[in-house]
């Protein structure tokens, strides 16, 4: 198994006070010699996600939002550590696969192989007319364009000149002169629930965060969703003759029991004046019912069957502080009897 983290930043974040703190000053200059609070706690929180043994850190891309650039964030935060892949989420509706092949291709160079990509499908029209992008409501638009995207991307990383002529992406004869660090692209990650984007991902991507059941109101439940949701995506990506491999984002907390380690993981969540129960109830709360909240035992029982039935990888969601890092890699990380060779480089 792989374990992974969000990188702390506004719109993916609740319960933190120094990502509250940053969102407050946002619009206001910062002390002389004074970094945002922001970004020291994620300089810390993946500094430590590192050291412990974390193998992924997503960094989600938000541009209308207090949120720091995703990419900037990715690289300074690349040059400080030495194990950990960044993540980096891009939206082809916001950025043209020329230059995302050149950014990744810089960011691999300065992690030494140890960057991949969050495709990332969704819509947000009022960001995407603000910031010079296009949202195409209609959803197989999107979608060919996001399989045009990867294609375009694994041909400028391996070939130069570039030819592709597209519906959405009319590449002609481009020079990408810098490629990624090694002879293997970087993966390419997605999340999508529709049929059509189940497609896309068999088409293109190299995994897929599950889709199942939100409603579920049993781990077994869940667990049922699961299975069916991996039954589809192999029989979809079998006839394009591929195999996709498979993440979960469950939310993990510990406690003397299921009942007492979600009370306490909800009043962290609520603590302070700025708690967003919206973003708690609809993205969070979810999470929770995946069976990573309990007793350190009950959730490394968890996370062996989550290996028994072919998921790889968890990107974990949990209040982002060191002390929380530490924890998870001292309880699942250190103790985790499915865990591969490290994975810091790819082959």
């Amino acid at each position: 198994m792989q374990f992974g983290l969000y990188a702390p930043v506004p719109h993916v974040t609740v319960g933190s006070p120094e990502i509250d703190a940053s969102v407050r000053g946002a619009l206001s200059p910062l002390p002389p010699g004074v970094a945002d609070p922001a970004y020291e706690l994620t300089h810390d929180v993946l500094r430590a996600a590192d050291r412990v043994g974390f193998d992924i850190v997503l960094f989600a891309e938000r541009h209308l939002g207090a949120d720091m650039e995703a990419w900037l964030l990715a690289a300074a935060i690349a040059a400080q550590t030495t194990r950990i892949k960044s993540m980096v989420a891009v939206h082809p509706g916001l950025w043209h696969p020329m230059m995302i092949a050149k950014m990744a291709s810089t960011l691999d160079r300065i992690a030494k192989g140890r960057m991949c990509l969050n495709l990332v499908t969704g819509w947000n029209v009022e960001e995407h007319r603000m910031f010079g992008g296009d949202v195409l409501l209609g959803s197989e638009e999107r979608y060919l364009r996001a399989e045009e995207f990867v294609h375009a991307l694994r041909g400028l990383w391996r070939d130069t000149p570039f030819t592709r002529k597209g519906e959405v992406f009319d590449i002609e004869a481009a020079e990408l002169r810098l490629k990624p660090a090694t002879v293997t692209p970087p993966d390419i990650f997605t999340a999508s629930r529709s049929a059509r984007g189940l497609d896309m991902v068999a088409a293109v991507g190299d995994w897929w965060f599950l889709d199942y059941d939100k409603d579920a109101t049993t781990i077994d439940a869940v667990m049922d969703s699961l299975r069916r949701s991996i039954r589809i995506m192999d029989e979809k990506a079998a006839r394009q003759g591929r195999r996709i491999r498979y993440a979960l984002n469950p939310f993990v907390a510990f406690g003397p029991s299921r009942e007492a380690a979600a009370a306490l993981a909800r009043s962290v969540l609520v603590r302070g004046a700025d708690a967003d129960m919206r973003k708690i109830e609809t993205r969070i709360g979810p999470a929770m019912k995946t069976g990573c909240v309990g007793t350190p035992d009950q959730v490394r029982a968890q996370i062996r069957a989550f290996a028994g039935m072919g998921i790889e990888f968890l990107l974990l969601k949990f209040v982002p502080t060191v002390e929380a890092v530490e924890e998870i890699g001292r309880e699942l990380i250190e103790t985790d009897a499915t865990r591969a060779a490290p994975e810091g480089v790819r082959s």
